[in-house]
């Protein structure tokens, strides 16, 4: 699959430390500058847990459920980060489970209306767990393994209780439950 990057065009309106607000042609949108992409893990554990991140995400103001994801090229030194590099690190750092394979599954838009960012998935197979989790020094994760059989049952108890659930974790529970 040939990788698409997205470009921004258009009239800087503002610049932030990891976003710019751009207008073009009278459509504001959000370019996170200073990264190579994004990248989502479908990771599913040999007895057939999907693996899933807690956070707190503060531009909502609450704990999120979410696929373990991040940003690949956003470290100095490391700026041309291939996104299966990234997508492997980020697995790792926030959910403390290794892949075995890391197969790339698709790109998208990540929020089509509001940024020209593409988010890339990948899906993990062959986990081990080897420490953790929890994310680096400015996170504060929570790491979830929940039989995909019950899933919909345990997001339905996690959104009882106060928690917004990612809704890219729907896309993750649909390619999981089709075995590779």
């Amino acid at each position: 699959m040939k990788r698409r990057m997205a470009t921004a065009r258009g009239r800087i309106l503002g610049t932030g430390r990891y976003l710019r607000l751009l207008d073009w042609e009278g459509w504001e949108y959000v370019e996170r500058h200073g990264v190579r992409g994004i990248v989502a893990i479908i990771a599913v554990t040999d007895d057939r847990q999907i693996v899933l991140v807690e956070q707190y995400r503060a531009a909502l103001d609450a704990q999120v459920i979410e696929l373990p994801a991040g940003l690949a090229g956003d470290l100095p030194g490391a700026e041309q980060e291939d996104l299966a590099v990234a997508a492997r690190r980020e697995l790792l750092e926030e959910t403390g489970y290794a892949a075995a394979t890391l197969d790339l599954l698709f790109d998208g838009p990540l929020a089509s209306g509001l940024s020209c960012t593409l988010i890339t998935y990948f899906r993990a197979r062959g986990l081990q767990k080897v420490h953790a989790g929890g994310g680096d020094e400015l996170e504060d994760i929570v790491v979830h393994e929940v039989p995909l059989a019950t899933a919909d049952k345990w997001l339905a108890a996690q959104r009882a209780r106060g928690c917004l659930v990612d809704p890219r974790l729907y896309v993750g529970l649909h390619l999981a439950a089709a075995r590779p």
